[in-house]
C-alpha cells in the first residue's frame, strides 16, 4: 500500500512500518498543519493520506482508499464527498481522553474552591479563610453532555473522586466498540454513569447539576445547542465547562448568564476567535477561567505517541481486512 504521510513524524513508530516490508511510505518534510495543496506527482497511486488537513487538490488522489486525520475533528472533510468516492476516514479520537480529562476534574476543582480569587488574594497580600476557598466536589453531581471518550474518561475519573455522574445522550449509552482508548481509561462498557438522559430530557437533565461539561462534537446539529433555555434550566449555583468548542453554546446566550447570574461561573478552552481578541468581555469575568484551547492539542507531551499508534494500528487492520479505529459513518462526513 502507498502511504502519504503529512504530519509531525514519530521515529519509532514510522520506523515500525517501514520494516514491515508491505508498504510504500513517503513523508512530507516538512509536515503542516495547514490547508494547501501538494505536488501532482506525490498523490499518485497514494492509497493512504495521514493528515490533519487534507490537500486542496484532493480531488488528485484517485486512488486514494482511506484518509487518517492527526484530529479529532473532521469539519475539514465537509464536501469532499468521501463515501460516494469509496474513501474511508478515521480520526484522532482518543489522543486528548486524558489530558482533556484532567482539565476538567481541574477546572471542577478550581471553580469550586475560587482558585482564582485565592491567587488574586495573594498578589494583594490579602488573608482571608473564606468558606468559599474550602469547599469539596465530593458528592456533587457532575453532567456529562456528549458521552465519547472524553467524557467516560472524565466520568472514570470523577466517579473516583466520589462525584455523581449524570450523563445526556441522543441515544443513551453503550458499550464502545472500534474506538482507539489509552488502556486503564475511560468507560468502554457504559457502566459508570449512575443516572442516563436522552435527547428531549435536556432541562430534567440540567436541573439536576453542579457542573456541566460540554463534551460533544462540533457539527450542524451541535452549533448553537446550548442558548439561553438550557443556561436558564441550571441551578444558580452550577458552573460551565466548555473543552469541546466554543460554538456549541451560543455566545450571547453565554455572556447574558454570567452577566445576570444564572450560573455561578465557567471555565472555557474553547472560543470563538482564535485567537480571542484582548477586548472580549469573557476575559473580564472574575469567576471565569479562560483557558487558550490547552486542555488537549498537537502540543501535549504523549499526543505523538498515541496518534501513531491509532495510525499504525489502523495500517495493519485496513491490510488485514478488520474493521478500523475511529470510523467516521457518511452522515458525520456530511456534516450531520
Amino acid at each position: 500500500m502507498k502511504i502519504l504521510i503529512d504530519v509531525a513524524v514519530e521515529p519509532a513508530a514510522l520506523a515500525a512500518l517501514q520494516q514491515s516490508g508491505h508498504h510504500d511510505i513517503e513523508v512530507i518534510t516538512p509536515a503542516a498543519e495547514i490547508v494547501r495543496p501538494l505536488d501532482a506527482a506525490q498523490l499518485k497511486g497514494v492509497e493512504a493520506l495521514f493528515c490533519t488537513f487534507p490537500p486542496t487538490n484532493a480531488a488528485e488522489l484517485r486512488e486514494l482508499k482511506w484518509i487518517q486525520l492527526a484530529s479529532t475533528g473532521y469539519s475539514q472533510l465537509f464536501g469532499l464527498d468521501l463515501p460516494a468516492r469509496g474513501v474511508r476516514a478515521t480520526n484522532g479520537r482518543g489522543c486528548f481522553d486524558v489530558p482533556i480529562a484532567e482539565w476538567n476534574i481541574a477546572m471542577m476543582v478550581n471553580l469550586a474552591r475560587d482558585v482564582r480569587q485565592m491567587i488574586r488574594n495573594q498578589d494583594a497580600a490579602i488573608w482571608d479563610r473564606g468558606a468559599i476557598f474550602q469547599r469539596e466536589i465530593r458528592g456533587l453531581t457532575v453532567g456529562l453532555w456528549g458521552y465519547g471518550g472524553i467524557g467516560r474518561e472524565t466520568a472514570r475519573l470523577a466517579r473516583q473522586l466520589g462525584l455523581r455522574v449524570h450523563v445526556l445522550t441522543r441515544q443513551g449509552v453503550a458499550p464502545l466498540q472500534h474506538v482507539y482508548c489509552v488502556p486503564g481509561t475511560g468507560d468502554a462498557e457504559g457502566v459508570l454513569p449512575d443516572k442516563v438522559f436522552r435527547q428531549g430530557e435536556e432541562l430534567e437533565f440540567l436541573r439536576g447539576l453542579d457542573f456541566l461539561v460540554v463534551a460533544m462534537p462540533l457539527t450542524k446539529a451541535t452549533e448553537g445547542l446550548i442558548g439561553e433555555r438550557e443556561l436558564q434550566a441550571l441551578p444558580r449555583h452550577a458552573f460551565v465547562l466548555n473543552p469541546a468548542r466554543g460554538p456549541i453554546i451560543q455566545q450571547a446566550a453565554l455572556l447574558r448568564a454570567l452577566r445576570e447570574k444564572w450560573i455561578a461561573g465557567a471555565a472555557l478552552d474553547t472560543h470563538y476567535h482564535y485567537p480571542m481578541p484582548p477586548d472580549h468581555p469573557l476575559w473580564q469575568f472574575p469567576n471565569v477561567i479562560f483557558t487558550p484551547h490547552i486542555s488537549g492539542s498537537s502540543l501535549s507531551p504523549r499526543f505523538a505517541v498515541r496518534l501513531w499508534d491509532i495510525f499504525s494500528l489502523n495500517v495493519e487492520r485496513l491490510r488485514t481486512g478488520q474493521p478500523l479505529l475511529n470510523e467516521l459513518t457518511a452522515a458525520q462526513l456530511a456534516g450531520a
